[in-house]
Order: C-alpha cells, then structure tokens, then sequence
C-alpha cells in the first residue's frame, strides 16, 4: 500500500503507538471485566449497589429475580464478553455463591427450578463453553469464582502441594508458592486465569526441558491438569447434588482433571516442585525459512534452541520475514548480559495494547482488507524497537515473572489451530511443514486480493501428562487432555502448538481456518503423529463460524480420544462420568449437549 493509505487508515509507527496511548488512558491497566453489573438481589444492602464497583450508574435490572433464589447468594445482571469479544450477551443473571456449600445449594435450587449454571472466571477463553451466541438465557445463571471462591494455602510436607479455590488465579496460586520457595514449571501466559479454568480446558505453557535436562522432582512439562493431587466437585449423589472429594489414585478423578466445565468444582491441591530461575532471550533478525528449517537442517533452527535451551515460541507477524522468536532456559546464576527482573509482563509495547486498538483495526480492516501486511510490518517494528527500548531481548529471573506475559490489555484476536502430537525427535519437520504450508496459502490468496488472516502465527511446544511425573499414587492421565500420551504411541512425548491469529471480524477468516484444520488433521496423522483441538481456542471450523463442523464435532475430535487409548478410560467414558455426575445437566449449555451428549 502507499504511504498515503497508510496514513489515511492512522497505521503508521507513530499513529500505532498513538492509538494504544490513548486507548490506555481510559482503560485500568492489567484488568478486565464485562461491563455494567446492575445489582438484582443484594444481601446485606438496602440499595443493592455497594457491593458492585462496576454498576452502571440510574441502570436498573431488566432480568427478573428467579424464584426463590436461595438466600445469602448475591445476584447481579451483567454483560458478558469473552476474550476476543466473538461472544457477546448484552445482559446475563450472575450469582456470587460464598462459599462451597452455597454453590451446593445453588446448584440444588437450579435443577429444582429447571435453571443451568455456568461457571465463570477470568472468561481469557474463545468457546462456547461457558455461554452459547444467540440462545437463549432466560434461565441460565453464570457462576462468579472470583469475588468470593479464590483463596490459597501452601502445604509443605514430603510432597509439596498447594490448595487454591476455584476462583484464584495463577497469579496469586504461584505468588504464594513462590514465598515458599515453590512452583511450577509449565504456566500459561496470562497469570489472570482462574485454577479451575485452566483445569476446564488443560492449560499449558510453552516449556520444555533441554536435552538431557531432567525433570525435577514435583514438577511436569504437560498441562497443570496433570498435578492435580485431589480436587472437590459438585455431584449428584443419587438424590441430590453434594460435595464429592477425589484422590488422584482413584481412576474417576481422570475425567475431570479435563473437564471442559461440565462440572463444578470448588476446591483443588496441586504439586508443585522448587522454585527455579529462568533467562529468556529473544531474536529477531533470524528469517521464517532459516528458523522453520527443516529437521536436521542447520543454522538457527527452532529445533536446535529447544535441544539447547528447552522451552521455545515463535511470534511470526503477517506477511514479514522475521519472527520473535523467544527462547527459554533454566539459569541458578545471572547470565553478564541477562537484565534482572522482578515481576511478570515485561514487554510493554505488547502487553498494553489495549482492546481498543483491536476494536480500531477491526474497523478499518472491515474496509481495508490490504491492510494486513503493512499491519505485520507495525508490529514486527514496534516488536523490534520496543524490546531494544525496554532493554527486554535478554531477561533473567524467576520462573512465572518470565512465563506472565499477557495481559489483559494485550491485543485482542482470535485464534485457529490446536496440537500436533509427536516424537520430540520430529520438531523441526512438523513445524517446517505447517510454515511452508501457510506460507504458501497465505501468498496465493494476496495474489487473489484476499487477506483471511491478518495476525501472526503463533508456535510453542510442551511436554506430555507423564503419570511419573506425581509423586502420589495415581490411576492415570488426565483422560481429555490433548497431552494424554497414546498407550500406542508412548514415545510420542512432546506437544507442538501450531495457532493463527486473526482481528475479529476479517473476512475469510474463518473459512481459511477451516482449510487450515482440515489439512492439519490429514496432515499429522499415521504413525508420526496426531492433531488434538487446544480446547481454549478454536476448533471445528465451518465455512463461517468455528465449532460448527458437525462430524469433527461428533466424530473426529472424539476419536482422538479413543485411537490408542484403553476403551476403560477414553472419550467414552469421559462423557458417561460427566453425566453420571450430573444426569441432570444442570452444568451444560446448548453446545456442550452436542459435544458431550
């Protein structure tokens, strides 16, 4: 595009960074929520608006009170987001439960009603697991986790654990650890997400051990749901729902370590192992082709720093020829060149990009769909100077402060992709083949005039849900993990994130996902490998809307949960167990009935 397009649709370097400034200044830096919480029912307040900072001044409730909504429970009516703000609910019925037993009672007084309930945390999520576009809500009730069902409590002891309500964060969860001299190895990078949302969709980081570096004890490279020790639900009990506690060594915990939020649950303890110091170094003068090389290629490959380092993502901007490539290692002593750090989110010029410079590009994009590479180019500059700016190419310090990195006010898109599963052995093939492949698709639609993404490709690894990794008898894996290892397959031991990110709204996008999913799933399939969906983001791509593809839904996606698993403990009975513990659905929506029926 010239220069004049450029400026006329405000992109340049200077109106970029404009945009986020002055977005920022109306905007809480590092918090979130739905707006307008209009109290319904308020306990121990005769107005009903001291308890809810976020009420819309002179609003008043349009949704009913329900009938005999259990007492001492806090109701407000809300709107509703998610994080890409793909969903959206202009008014929904939120209940602030105190405790446990009040999620009991609530849950008693739901079925009782003919009600559903969702619960509800940090919403950092893209599915429709929580709430469903477009049905109806008139009797569905999401369940708040944070205001009053966090808390934490750090055991010391032989094994090493720690005991988080549902509703506290990873933030709070490692600050506590970290004060005794304990964590975890594998984190997602925003430290806002609730514990019991992490566990709903396995979440994970992008770590992994160097060759030869070996796990140390109390930690695992797979997602957090496999160090669960214990946790506490809601169930059914034959004639009611109650409080139900499992130890990590009885096999019905499996399923709801990755429960996708068809249960409730109100309490967990997970290992955790000794705190470790990290360096992060990024790059960004290496190409696509030199970094995406092929296994066994030479040069600065993705392969060799994870053989080198260990954890490693790749940041790749739209239509550029350098990705951020950031590169993670354990390091006891403060490399020379390393700055010191002493808390998370130490890029600025990425993590405070508020969602308002998504909203501005989404305009623009609506009507400029050329846009995209010059957008690319924006970032990949702003990526550049910033990490020079902020001294951050080369960072040292505690594990999660290296880990954190996204914020709420970080740019907000919306993301296509899952998992590959493989021997750690074919990294650099897997990855070479998706970057040439993408690469091509993207080339020959810009030589149509089309530009269905616009967001950089995002790559990471992990490691796999190893049963050795628990230092307490355990019955098995996390069964619905997408980094559940295939008793066929047990040398399949490393997980490879291949995600894509597009503005909301871009048109195409989501028929290219689906031609991306599509070949992901012919693709890495056979003896070398397995597509799994990353439950968080999206999936099941229709020409026009993800989560709509009725045999990946029903057939495919399910059967990656059966192929080379045990018919005791696979996708099957996942489902039997969520609905043996709650027959009466009162923990599902409209999309959950279809995907887990």
């Amino acid at each position: 595009m010239s220069a004049s397009h450029d400026e006329q649709a405000g992109l340049s370097r200077r109106g970029f960074i404009a945009a986020g400034a002055g977005a920022l200044a109306a905007t809480a830096i590092g918090a979130w929520t739905p707006v307008y919480a209009v109290p319904v029912r308020t306990q121990g307040s005769a107005s009903g608006s001291a308890a809810f900072s976020g009420s819309a001044s002179g609003s008043a409730a349009s949704l009913p009170t329900p009938p005999e909504f259990p007492e001492g429970i806090d109701l407000a009516q809300q709107a509703y987001q998610n994080w890409s703000k793909e969903i959206i609910l202009d008014k929904t019925l939120i209940a602030f439960p105190n405790s446990a037993d009040d999620v009991v009672r609530l849950t008693n007084w739901a079925h009782a009603k003919g009600y559903t309930l969702r619960p509800r945390g940090a919403m950092h999520g893209w599915t429709p697991l929580t709430v469903v576009n477009g049905a109806p809500v008139d009797k569905v009730i999401l369940v708040d986790t944070i205001k009053h069902l966090g808390g934490v409590v750090v055991n010391q002891g032989a094994v090493n654990t720690v005991t988080a309500g549902p509703g506290a964060t990873l933030s709070e969860i490692t600050d506590a650890l970290q004060a005794k001299g304990l964590g975890f190895a594998n984190l997602p990078a925003p430290g806002v997400l609730t514990i019991a949302g992490c566990l709903a969709v396995d979440a994970h980081g992008a770590a992994l051990p160097a060759d030869g570096q070996a796990t140390l004890p109390g930690h695992t490279y797979g997602s957090l749901s496999n160090l669960v020790t214990s946790l506490t639900v809601v169930a059914w009990n034959g004639t009611e729902y109650a409080l139900r506690t499992y130890d990590r060594s009885d096999a019905a915990i499996n399923p709801l370590l990755t429960n996708l939020g068809r249960t409730f649950i109100t309490s967990v303890t997970l290992q955790a192992g000794p705190a470790f110091r990290m360096r992060c170094e990024s790059f960004t003068d290496i190409t696509w082709q030199e970094m995406f090389g092929p296994k066994g290629a030479e040069g600065r490959t993705f392969e060799s720093y994870v053989a080198k380092n260990g954890g490693v993502e790749a940041i790749w901007y739209p239509f550029t020829e350098k990705p951020w490539l950031k590169v993670w290692s354990v390091a006891p002593e403060k490399p020379a060149t390393s700055k010191e750090v002493s808390g998370p989110y130490n890029y600025p010029f990425s993590d405070n990009l508020p969602e308002g410079v998504a909203d501005l590009v989404g305009k623009m994009n609506a009507g400029l769909p050329g846009i995209a590479p010059q957008f690319g180019k924006i970032m990949y500059n702003t990526t550049v100077s910033g990490l020079k700016s902020d001294n951050a190419s080369d960072l040292w310090g505690w594990a999660p402060d290296l880990q954190y990195y996204i914020k709420a006010t970080t740019l907000r898109l919306t993301e296509g992709g899952g998992a590959v599963v493989t021997n750690r052995a074919n990294i650099g093939q897997v990855i070479h083949d998706f970057a040439t492949w993408y690469n091509e698709r993207i080339q020959h639609y810009k030589g149509q005039g089309k530009f269905p993404l616009n967001g950089p490709v995002e790559i990471r690894c992990c490691g796999m849900d190893r049963i050795q990794d628990l230092q307490v008898p355990t019955a098995g894996a996390p069964t619905i993990s997408a980094m559940r290892i295939r008793d066929d397959h047990p040398d399949w031991d490393t997980a490879i994130w291949l995600n894509v990110l597009g503005v909301p709204g871009t048109k195409g996008m989501f028929a290219f996902y689906r031609e991306m999913e599509q070949w992901m799933r012919g693709h890495y399939a056979g003896d070398t490998a397995v597509f799994r969906p990353e439950w968080s983001k999206g999936w099941a791509f229709g020409p026009e809307k993800p989560y709509t593809d009725g045999p990946i839904i029903s057939t495919d996606l399910p059967n990656s949960y059966r192929d080379g698993l045990p018919n005791s403990d696979n996708w099957d009975t996942a489902r039997a167990a969520f609905n043996q513990l709650d027959p009466h659905r009162v923990y599902s929506n409209t999309f959950m009935d279809q995907l887990l029926p």
